[in-house]
């Protein structure tokens, strides 16, 4: 990889190639209908052959492409059996940010009640003013594990390249499973797992060629590094990346690695590196691949000199002033346990049960579509009093109490925000060590925003240097161990809007809290009626 293609990997932003449209029927020139059929398949990796679920029977799923405004149309039928327990299902297109279509963006309880077996539900959206990688995958359960897939938004034709347009470009799905018994690239695991030597995902490239590489993190629990050749980038769950590689090295093979990054202490995870294939055209097909090297899994430097690189290349529009600043601790918890409930897993430190928690608020998943309790005004399902900053402040990185017997005890509840339309917002997320420190991936649904800063420790107003000139503009941001990240944007999209950590296991013990946006005073700024197949719970 060239210095050049490198300098480029760390500066993109979402780029496009146009590609045949495979697996979609077209009713118009702006519409793109799917069908998406929930069922279980049995898949074998590894010598072992195990049933998951997935979607019209493909791991990982088909990919859904369409032009920037286009409309996207997908009717999910859940063929699973009724006594299974995937009992529900929905889809989430992750990145997307569903403008007035709020209905549709898809967690559990949340947005919408699970499609339940032998129903379906179509998610019918524009994405408006948007193009890049993003990707769909189920929000219910931990089914994220096998039930994702690659959308790619391309711009329109007449639309230039902020860069030299590639030859051809390739998508990479990486996505460790919960536990991980491997990580994988495109579906294969690579050959250093055991019983895995021929699951390895091969790219052929032409020599002097440069390729636009759309990365898409679509795993779990682990946050990972990625390295071609000498040259890596780390992308936390929920996060993509498009870069350019430069075929200019010698005709051969080469390996595309993939490996974890874990910052918290005493966590057991999956070592093992996932390895795919870079060939050239010309190289001998059994020519040795040459290996590649991956930073140990707990290298924060590695993290924070790819985050440091990171810059908008279009035009940016940084909110300069801002109506309101949220300052959200988020951390692990352990909460006294009841050992007599046979729903509680006192599992943690002095059998305590954990949990998660932003602003020491543990979020309670209910059994209602909130939004669709909110639009009809029913109460008694959520309450509108989440704190715009912690109750206690401390020094939160080194002071944060780590025992059940110092207060370690997270509120519960399922609390929400209230925002006016056009609301310019500002939001420090502050790492705590209570109990361990680690990165976090936090993601906000319903809009993009920018990373103004990042450092470590605990955040300081005086100190802190904000980019509010070309930062990158995300909708997923890893806020470093023991550190802070800060972000602003504008709540122009009326709904209700998860914001949670993209570990599947922080948000299923409460990183999460929601955000509601007002109407604005026209239609074309208010949350349209739900629409008449939504799911009942």
């Amino acid at each position: 990889m060239t210095s050049s293609s490198v300098s480029s990997l760390l500066r993109l932003s979402f780029c496009l190639f146009i590609l045949q449209l495979m697996n979609i029927s077209r009713c118009s020139a702006a519409t793109r209908i799917y069908q998406f059929k929930v069922q279980t398949m049995r898949l074998t990796r590894l010598c072992q052959t195990k049933e998951i679920v997935t979607i019209n029977g493909k791991f990982p799923g088909l990919a859904i492409t369409a032009q920037e405004d286009d409309n996207i149309v997908v009717n999910v039928i859940n063929m699973t059996p009724i006594m299974q327990q995937f009992i529900g299902k929905h889809l989430y297109m992750h990145g997307i940010k569903q403008k007035l279509s709020c209905w549709y963006d898809g967690p559990s309880y949340i947005t919408q009640c699970p499609i339940q077996s032998g129903q379906s539900f179509t998610y019918n959206f524009t994405v408006a003013r948007q193009k890049g990688t993003f990707f769909w995958h189920a929000h219910f359960s931990w089914l994220r594990a096998t039930v994702y897939g690659p959308l790619i938004v391309y711009p329109k034709a007449s639309v230039p390249y902020p860069f030299q347009k590639p030859f051809k470009e390739h998508t990479i799905l990486l996505g460790p499973p919960p536990p991980a018994d491997a990580f994988t690239i495109n579906g294969q695991p690579g050959p250093n797992y055991n019983c895995s030597s021929k699951d390895v995902y091969e790219m052929e490239i032409v020599p002097r060629k440069t390729y636009l590489l759309r990365l898409i993190n679509a795993g779990i629990n682990m946050e990972i590094h990625q390295t071609f050749t000498t040259e890596r980038v780390m992308l936390v769950p929920g996060q993509t990346m498009n870069v350019l590689l430069t075929a200019d090295q010698a005709t051969g093979r080469y390996s595309i690695a993939m490996g974890p990054y874990e910052s918290a202490k005493n966590v057991k995870f999956q070592h093992t590196s996932a390895i795919a294939s870079l060939r050239y055209f010309g190289a001998f097909p059994n020519s040795v691949a040459s290996p590649a090297k991956l930073p140990v899994f707990n290298d924060n430097i590695a993290v924070k000199t790819v985050m440091d690189g990171l810059r908008s290349l279009n035009t940016v529009d940084v909110p300069k002033d801002v109506d309101a600043h949220l300052f959200i601790t988020i951390g692990i918890n352990v909460n006294k346990c009841n050992s007599e409930d046979p729903n509680n897993k006192c599992q943690g430190p002095r059998k305590g049960r954990l949990a998660a928690s932003m602003n020491n608020i543990s979020f309670v998943e209910p059994k209602v579509s909130i939004l669709e309790a909110y639009y009809k005004k029913l109460e008694g399902y959520f309450t509108l009093d989440f704190p715009t900053a912690p109750e206690k402040s401390y020094d939160f990185v080194n002071g944060a109490p780590n025992d059940i017997a110092n207060d370690t005890q997270a509120a519960n509840g399922t609390r929400a925000m209230v925002f006016e339309y056009g609301s310019r917002i500002q939001i420090i997320f502050q790492n705590t060590g209570t109990l361990t420190t680690e990165n976090h991936p936090i993601h906000l649904h319903g809009h993009s925003f920018y990373v103004i800063g990042y450092g470590t420790g605990n955040y300081d107003q005086q100190t802190a240097r904000f980019n509010l000139e070309d930062p990158p503009y995300l909708n997923t941001i890893g806020v470093p161990v023991g550190g802070w990240a800060a972000i602003r944007f504008v709540a122009d999209n009326p709904g209700l809007w998860l914001l949670h950590c993209h570990f599947d296991i922080h948000q299923t013990w409460g990183m999460s809290t929601m955000f509601i946006v007002k109407n604005g005073k026209t239609v074309v700024e208010s949350l349209p009626q739900p629409p008449a197949d939504l799911p009942k719970c």
